[in-house]
């Protein structure tokens, strides 16, 4: 999703570690990427990224993402 979003090159999307940093690291990802990425997960994903849950915390490494959109993903997975 980096790599369509931001148009990051396949070899430096499979490049990126958890420990690579996003905000102000990747220059592609700018204030408006990040609304672009955010929608992107929301819609690929089928969740949704409230305002509040969007810090400078989730968007500063790749695994922070991750871990962030992980979570998401089970607290709206429907529970039985």
């Amino acid at each position: 999703m980096l790599a369509d979003v931001l148009g990051l090159s396949e070899r430096n999307a499979a490049a990126l570690t958890p420990e690579s940093g996003l905000f102000g690291h990747l220059p592609e990802l700018d204030s408006m990427a990040v609304a672009g990425l955010l929608t992107e997960i929301e819609d690929r994903l089928d969740i949704v990224i409230e305002d509040d849950d969007v810090d400078g915390e989730m968007l500063e490494t790749y695994g922070a993402l991750l871990g962030f959109v992980q979570s998401k993903i089970a607290d709206q997975a429907p529970h039985s």
